[in-house]
């Protein structure tokens, strides 16, 4: 329950004494849905976990880990909400939580690109993999600072000026993150391009011949286009406010958000770097002070 005012008077609002669109969301959220969305993501940190232990993937599966803990604190929140739309604290739950989970996300997949640069031959690529993915994930950070300082300002706002400040600059976050993906995407495609007829690296040349690691580019395609629509529909959701009609429709919601979500994670469960790889995930490493 939360406090409303009404008259200069506060009064609780529950459902029963308060209509639905004094709420944080002008909408009762889906129970089944929610927690059809909760019972997937933690069945996927269940097996992300299990592969990245079992692989050692551990920059991937930190990135990896992170964000489907953040969408399963998410969709708790918007489960507690189902009951208790007034509730401040859930709404914040859900919105930081799912807001910011898909930066994670979008960390694990620069790792890949650097791995398979390597596996490809860095003589091939415009720039070296510790450069890509250095610049990516400073990117990462600051859409996470900018996501979280917004998240922050929201919770603690006094007043709507206040609380639209802190949309903003989450709104900012989140551009700065399609940017980031949009970037991303672009690389990767001059990178397959420079391949057409390109000497590739012969070390990995039994790894490319496999299928695993043949479907794993597609997947990673898959994941990050998955996750570029998403982030694509929250910069057009939170520009429009809280209060906004979007912001407050669920079925958009309910398709644009958790499945987008789930795509991406699932696709890179079912073709996990550690298996596509083939042991193959250390070797293509880089490190910091090296350039090869």
């Amino acid at each position: 329950m939360s406090l409303n005012a009404t008259n200069g008077t506060y009064i609780m609002c529950t459902l029963e004494t308060c209509p639905i669109q004094q709420a944080f969301v002008e909408y009762i959220p889906s129970l089944g849905g929610n927690a059809t969305y909760l019972a997937i993501f933690s069945l996927l940190f269940a097996t992300q976990l299990y592969l990245g232990i079992l692989y050692r993937t551990w920059g991937f599966l930190t990135g990896m880990a992170i964000g489907t803990l953040l969408e399963i604190a998410g969709y708790v929140g918007r489960v507690l909400l189902h009951s208790d739309p007034f509730n401040f604290n859930y709404f914040l739950i859900y919105l930081i939580c799912l807001t910011i989970g898909p930066t994670f996300l979008s960390a694990a997949l620069y790792l890949c690109l650097a791995r398979l640069i390597v596996v490809y031959g860095t003589q091939n690529s415009r720039f070296q993999p510790r450069t890509y993915t250095i610049t990516f994930i400073s990117c990462d950070f600051a859409s996470l600072v900018l996501q979280s300082i917004g998240g922050g300002i929201t919770a603690t706002a006094g007043n709507d000026t206040t609380g639209n400040a802190g949309v903003h600059i989450m709104v900012a976050g989140l551009a700065l993150q399609v940017f980031s993906l949009l970037l991303y995407m672009v690389l990767c495609l001059e990178f397959s391009w420079r391949l057409r007829y390109a000497s590739k690296d012969e070390r990995f040349v039994e790894l490319r011949r496999t299928g695993g690691f043949r479907v794993f580019k597609y997947a990673l395609a898959v994941s990050t286009i998955a996750i570029f629509i998403r982030s694509v529909y929250r910069v057009a959701e939170l520009s429009g406010g809280f209060g906004g009609s979007l912001a407050n429709d669920q079925a958009t919601f309910m398709v644009l958000e958790g499945p987008m979500v789930i795509i991406a994670v699932l696709a890179m469960t079912v073709f996990h770097p550690g298996t596509c790889f083939n042991a193959h995930w250390e070797t293509a490493g880089w490190t910091l002070r090296s350039k090869h």
